[in-house]
């Protein structure tokens, strides 16, 4: 048969029709999902903020805030840190590297002795800083002396002035620093706690070719517990020894001589 080549080809055209509110897709559902998810996050920190107390939040920071526990005492077995093993469960809450799960929970403490360890902590203040008219620091050492009493115990907090360090040549301990230990040991006398020594540094210049800080802030705690034994301090009382470095400035400039301090805690029973 033959074929009209002449005949033009037939064309359809097919419209869609789209009707309004139909579907648009689902991406808002996902940003609506991630927003929910944030608010429950935010609500829940804000819960636990509220449900915690200042020693715990403390443990809690210190699990992510890098830290050196640091001790020369060694049992001769296969862990560092007076030869326990620094991942043993037992051991972490102890050397103040952060919490664990299988932690025992001590008994809550009363509220009757929380209130006689806080008149307690409040005397020794009182001695320290003078408030009792018998203050055992000169007036010139105030300036470098910071108390306060947490939910970890009292706070004696130690700090360079710019003109007047308490270490010089890295962690040769001044004159002053040696005084300052003379008085806590004094001091120490009124109570029968256990303490623990935390050192802090300043951040030093990037043109060093090592970082002193770590170095520094542990050989501080060392030297600054060795003035307090040998006053008399009795050195089963030093329960631990914490190198911060210069991670946890507490002026802007991390630079600042204010950086440079110790933290003696009497800790609660």
């Amino acid at each position: 048969m033959a074929t009209d080549r002449n005949v033009a080809p037939v064309i359809v055209k097919r419209k869609k029709v789209i009707v309004a509110g139909g579907h648009h897709g689902g991406a808002w559902k996902v940003a609506y999902a991630d927003f929910v998810t944030a608010m429950m996050a935010f609500f829940m920190l804000m819960w636990l903020l509220n449900a915690t107390t200042e020693k715990q939040r403390k443990g809690i920071a210190d699990y992510f805030s890098p830290t050196a526990p640091i001790s020369r005492l060694s049992s001769g077995s296969d862990g560092m840190f007076m030869g326990d093993s620094v991942f043993a469960a037992d051991v972490l809450p102890r050397m103040g590297v952060g919490a664990s799960a299988l932690q025992e929970i001590p008994e809550e403490t009363t509220s009757d002795e929380v209130e006689a360890q806080d008149f307690t902590f409040k005397e020794v203040q009182d001695v320290l800083l003078g408030l009792s008219g018998e203050s055992m620091l000169e007036d010139k050492w105030l300036r470098h002396v910071v108390t306060r009493v947490t939910d970890e115990g009292l706070v004696l907090e130690f700090f360079d002035a710019e003109d007047d360090p308490l270490f010089t040549n890295g962690a040769e301990p001044t004159q002053l620093m040696r005084d300052i230990a003379y008085s806590v040991r004094e001091a120490s006398k009124l109570l029968e706690n256990d303490v623990a020594i935390e050192c802090h540094t300043a951040k030093v210049p990037l043109v060093r070719l090592e970082d002193p800080a770590w170095d520094w802030s542990a050989e501080r705690a060392f030297a600054f517990s060795d003035l307090l034994v040998g006053y008399g301090f009795a050195r089963d009382r030093l329960r631990r020894l914490t190198a911060y470095g210069d991670r946890e400035p507490v002026v802007e400039n991390p630079m600042g001589a204010r950086n440079n301090r110790l933290e003696l805690v009497f800790l609660r029973f």
